[in-house]
Order: C-alpha cells, then structure tokens, then sequence
C-alpha cells in the first residue's frame, strides 16, 4: 500500500462500503477493543452464538451437520464451558476488493484468557458476515462479551487483480449473513 494502511481503510470502508458499519477510530474505554487500528480493523462480535454441547449426544460432521450440536444463544454475553466450542458472528458485514485478501486473528485480550478466535481467509470479492469460531481452551468457564471487539482484520492488497476470485467460484458462503453452519 502506498498510503498509511489506515487511511487505505477507512477509504475503502467510506467509498466502497468495505466494512459496515465501520467506526473510525479505536473504541477502547471499558470494553474489548473494536474499530480502526494501525494496520487493520477490530472487528466485533454480534449477540448472536451457537454454543457446542454434548447434550444430544450428536457427532460434529462437516457433510452431515447436525443442528442438535448446539444452543442458540442470543445475549450480551455468552459463557462458553470448559474446554468447549461457540460459533459467532461479527457485526461488520465486509465486501473484499478483487485484489485484497484478508487474514483475521483474534484479539489478545482473549488470546490472553486461553480463548482461541479462529476465522478463515477473507478471499477476493467475498462478502458477508464473518463467521467466527471461538474455543475455550480452559478448565473454566468462558465469558465472551457481545458488541465487543473479538478478531483484527488485517489486509493485504496486491499490485494486480486476481485471475479467479470467490465471487467468480460462486463460493457456497458468499453474502452469507447470521451464523453460517458448515456447507458441502
């Protein structure tokens, strides 16, 4: 990038509705941190998570999702068991360039607490909902806090447009919006 990253970002969110709703500015006061930083953006975590449990008895499969995996949570806060498993959602709805990619990690404020926030690429010209997995590595309960920060997005632009981008691929998550279980 040939101007301050951060400037690129706020550009392309303002002009191009790259990310929406987008805060220009850091929010940091008496919560997890969400908004523009330095070289990317604090995405935060919607009200919306889908908690892992054991209480059906079901297997986890990628081909075979079973909604019984589950509970439906929504509240502004979701407490993840020990050594268990949410699925979240950010707030931001996101429109990736055709020659941007994204890598998304999480913050660590919870890195910190053994929360592990894992979320693949951001492709060329995908758009959606971020779709986010949040485990507890702990022995203890986890509180996640929603309408706060959770994972930074960090951009990379190339000199040149990619030949084949997700949006041509017709990728099975495109304009995903919610929580988006596993497709085959």
């Amino acid at each position: 990038m040939s101007i301050k990253a951060d400037h690129w970002i706020k550009r392309m969110a303002l002009e191009h509705r790259m990310i929406e709703p987008f805060v220009e500015s850091q929010a940091r006061d008496g919560v997890v941190s969400y908004g523009l930083s330095s070289y990317g953006y604090d995405t935060r975590v919607a009200d919306e998570f889908k908690v892992f449990t054991n209480v059906y008895n079901t297997v986890v499969d990628p081909k075979n999702f079973d909604p019984k995996s589950f509970v439906d949570i929504k509240a502004d806060v979701c407490i993840i068991p020990p050594n268990s498993f949410a699925l979240a959602r950010t707030i931001e709805y996101f429109r990736i360039p055709r020659d941007v990619l994204t890598v998304c990690l999480g913050k660590s404020t919870y890195a910190r607490c053994g929360i592990i926030v894992n979320v693949t690429p951001f492709e060329p010209e995908w758009e959606g909902h971020v779709t986010i997995e949040i485990s507890n590595t702990t022995p203890l309960p986890a509180k996640i806090y929603a309408n706060e920060g959770i994972a930074q997005v960090l951009f990379f632009q190339s000199d040149e447009v990619c030949d084949v981008s997700y949006k041509d691929k017709k990728g099975k998550y495109q304009a995903q919006q919610g929580v988006t279980l596993p497709k085959i």
